[in-house]
């Protein structure tokens, strides 16, 4: 699938993914060592069309975002039900 490449320190290359805006969501081969150290190597994938580096970045922003209200619906809906439990305590209904 991937061949194996070996970095300038020696050590086998691991594949690391950027989300820099000009490659959004390309992987690359790079040094398996923490900073510093001698980073991209070589990419593994091909380049993308200008359309997908355009488009990418306003997608993951989007989900983001979705992701963000999601969490916030959830946290809503937990304060809700707990409030919903003393309720009903209260009442006298449980």
């Amino acid at each position: 699938m991937y061949h194996t490449m070996i970095c300038r320190c020696g050590l086998p290359t691991v594949i690391r993914t950027t989300w820099r805006p000009a490659n959004p969501g390309r992987r690359f081969y790079c040094c398996p060592k923490p900073e510093p150290n001698d980073g991209f190597q070589d990419w593994v994938d091909p380049p993308m069309c200008a359309r997908s580096v355009m488009i990418i970045p306003g997608l993951l922003n989007n989900m983001n975002q979705l992701q963000q209200t999601a969490r916030e619906s959830a946290a809503i809906a937990r304060e809700n039900a707990s409030k919903a439990r003393r309720f009903k305590i209260m009442l006298g209904l449980s």
